[in-house]
């Protein structure tokens, strides 16, 4: 007997990343080659949005996924997130050339408002948020808020592209594969104050830090690669990573939706409850492992040398501040 269809909201989903994004879903590379999906594609209302819509769900239906059972097109989030059972939150004001986290904030906070409160009254029950839209940390806190009823342990943003892009770079520097690097993590804020680990990181098995052994590197340019990749990609592509957040948001998704192999974990964002000393309620990036039940749980145990310590406190601080500047939002 086949699986029931899960039901998947993607907001933004004739920008570039839902391009990137819709097909490796319906192909199955998200939630596994045996789950079929219905695909909720939302867009802003306005004739040039809906339209570019029409023709992705053409190009979808031209692709003949077996997975694929229906699509849904629509610009109101009531019909959007009706019944669904994942949303992911892609749609939002891109950063554009010079443009400060404060102007996202501000842009882009109403839109998360909405889009939480029609998730708590039109989605599923098992209803699950990925927020990738920027700035995601803040973002997701702000649809948790909104979304009165949903349990908060169901939000979270996505810090995986930052855990590639570290990974890739630790690898590159080592000298080995990809699969030789293990253990990347990245604490707090999906931003420059992010915090990518090289000292819990492990290069074969043993610690990236013993293993490079650049110190100089570790701490200088490996720190600014991952911090500010996105905007060295603004400034070489005139636009936003795409294809690297689509493939980003597929790991985040699965590293959920499936259980997490043993002694593994991955970077997630979700809700604090005080571990590692962050401030109860940030939506702050974390070591997170997977029951593949729906259920996850933050890896206790890991080092935080005075080094990280430091790091840590300044992207709380970061994290903090804009939960200042949007919080009225949602009083």
């Amino acid at each position: 007997m086949s699986k029931a269809p899960i039901r998947v909201a993607v907001t933004g989903a004739a920008g570039q990343i839902g391009y990137a994004l819709l097909p490796r879903i319906a192909s199955g590379q998200m939630f596994g080659a045996d789950q079929p999906v219905i695909l909720h594609m939302i867009e802003i209302p306005n004739e040039k949005a809906m339209a570019a819509l029409k023709g992705v769900a053409m190009e979808l239906e031209d692709c003949a996924f077996p997975l694929l059972r229906d699509m849904v097109l629509t610009s109101d989030p009531n019909v959007g997130f009706k019944d669904v059972n994942w949303a992911c939150l892609v749609g939002a004001k891109p950063r554009g050339p010079g443009m400060e986290r404060n102007d996202l904030l501000k842009d882009n906070g109403a839109i998360f408002v909405g889009q939480g409160r029609a998730i708590a009254q039109h989605a599923a029950k098992d209803v699950r948020v990925a927020v990738v839209g920027n700035p995601c940390n803040t973002n997701a806190w702000i649809c948790m808020q909104a979304a009165k009823g949903v349990p908060k342990e169901r939000f979270t943003a996505m810090t995986r592209l930052d855990q590639n892009r570290a990974q890739a770079q630790l690898a590159a520097r080592a000298k080995v594969a990809i699969t030789d690097v293990t253990g990347a993590l990245i604490w707090g804020n999906h931003s420059a104050t992010q915090v990518p680990d090289f000292y819990n990181a492990k290069i074969k098995g043993k610690s990236a830090f013993d293993v490079i052994q650049d110190e100089a590197w570790l701490k200088g340019d490996f720190l600014k690669t991952v911090q500010q990749r996105g905007a060295a990609i603004i400034a070489a592509r005139g636009v936003s990573s795409a294809m690297s957040a689509a493939n980003a948001l597929v790991d985040h998704v699965r590293d959920l939706h499936m259980a997490t192999p043993a002694g593994e974990y991955r970077s997630v964002c979700v809700c604090s409850d005080g571990r590692y000393g962050i401030p109860e309620g940030l939506l702050f990036s974390y070591p997170i492992r997977s029951d593949g039940k729906g259920g996850w749980s933050v890896v206790q145990g890991l080092t935080l040398n005075d080094f990280l310590k430091e790091k840590i406190a300044a992207t709380v601080k970061e994290l903090e501040g804009e939960r200042e500047i949007v919080k009225h939002l949602i009083a």
